[in-house]
């Protein structure tokens, strides 16, 4: 491997200098490089060594764009059988955010700075800042897939991750972001005045995922061969995604039996009396169409219900209903502020059900030890409920605590 000048003149009469990496990599090709500073030359060529060395260098001719990259990493995407939702997702973000972006650059020519830069870009294009981290862990994906392809010695993004990730550690990522009662989670007199306000058939649908802490998904793919009335169990085993299509949950830890209370059970037995049929495609001996129970919780029609139907029909009411609301800037005909539903979507009552399975009996809780909470909730890891839920937990030295177990040792 040579570093050597090259010097020429412009059909202007000018004179330019540019420096040369000359080199062989692993498969024996012969490689050229040309920079504008030594610097740069020198930094390469130490690089280029190693990787040559470990087998592991892309040349920018052997690489591809992003936007090339990101097809093939879309392609593989749905090749695995991921969701349709997920590769939806994948597409969206490669279309509108990465590709008019950077799609026209090698993804072997990525480095920290030029992502910063494109995080820059993205906020100057108005991007949310819950958009912008998606957009990143896309492209690492997609950065990721590149390298299993040889195209890309590196993934920028990880190394990104990497250095923001130094000096802090999983206890301090914790209570940086950790759920709030009575902002993120309801209070319990908060649930007591929903509970109160629930009415019409938005009432079981509500009232199952207050005290059984299921997804909106599975709420929406829940069939009633699934609910045990005897037994005051519901198993979760289907989902339903956001194009109605009904399948299994997107980990083997959702798939659980959860408990119900007994308002739940008693609501659900009314509710499957009223409950809407679909009609089935099979018909009897005379040619009807068979009526089939088979949804918890369909829409009019027997069919899966829209999430943003259960939202802005079912749990927004109820929360105005309920009082459970925050003020606006908007003004009614007498010049009081429009009230708002205080918490936005069903998401806030599974982290109520995560709370209610947590707090002590004698604070009105379950007093649940961490791991039968990770079943409830259907959590993957441990760890997942522990850094979402942790600070939760009672901490077992509070005033009242330590004054027993001082009685109990001193007497």
């Amino acid at each position: 491997m040579s570093i050597r000048k090259r010097t020429w003149t412009t059909a202007a009469g000018e004179d330019k200098t540019a420096w040369v990496v000359d080199y062989v990599d692993q498969g024996g090709k012969r490689r050229l490089k040309t920079f504008s500073r030594k610097k740069e030359a020198d930094a390469f060529s130490a690089t280029a060594k190693v990787e040559v060395r470990e087998g592991v260098h892309v040349a920018d001719s052997a690489s591809a764009t992003v936007a090339t990259a990101g097809k093939l990493w879309v392609a593989t995407a749905a090749a695995a059988g991921l969701e349709r939702t997920t590769i939806v997702s994948y597409q969206s973000h490669l279309d509108l955010h990465i590709v008019p972006l950077i799609g026209e650059m090698r993804v072997s020519a990525l480095s920290i700075p030029l992502l910063r830069a494109f995080e820059d870009d993205l906020r100057a294009a108005s991007r949310s800042p819950a958009m912008i981290k998606k957009v990143m862990v896309s492209l690492g994906s997609l950065l990721a897939d590149a390298q299993e392809r040889g195209l890309t010695t590196r993934n920028a993004v990880r190394d990104i991750r990497g250095r923001r990730g130094r000096g802090e550690n999983r206890q301090e990522k914790r209570l940086k972001g950790k759920l709030r009662v009575g902002a993120d989670i309801p209070t319990r007199e908060e649930v007591k005045a929903l509970v109160g306000a629930l009415s019409n058939r938005w009432r079981p649908l509500l009232l199952t995922a207050i005290f059984t802490g299921l997804r909106a998904s599975e709420l929406r793919g829940l069939r009633w061969e699934d609910v045990d009335l005897e037994k005051r169990e519901i198993r979760v085993h289907r989902r339903a995604d956001r194009f109605n299509a009904i399948g299994k949950p997107k980990s083997a830890s959702s798939e659980r039996t959860v408990p119900a209370p007994p308002i739940v059970i008693n609501t659900l037995r009314e509710w499957k009396l009223a409950c809407p049929r679909a009609t089935s495609r099979r018909t009897d001996p005379s040619g009807k169409p068979i009526m089939v129970l088979d949804l918890v919780f369909p829409n009019g029609a027997g069919k899966v219900e829209q999430l943003n139907n259960i939202v802005r029909r079912g749990l927004h009411p109820a929360l105005l209903a309920a009082g459970v609301t925050i003020e606006t800037e908007g003004l009614d005909e007498q010049g009081n502020h429009i009230p708002a539903p205080k918490y936005p979507g069903i998401h806030a009552l599974r982290h109520f059900f995560a709370s209610w399975c947590i707090n002590r009996k004698e604070d009105g809780g379950l007093g649940l030890p961490p791991k039968v909470v990770q079943e409830r909730m259907g959590h993957s890891t441990i760890t997942m409920t522990m850094d979402t839920y942790g600070h939760l937990f009672p901490r077992g030295d509070d005033a009242a605590e330590l004054a027993a177990a001082e009685t109990a040792l001193l007497g």
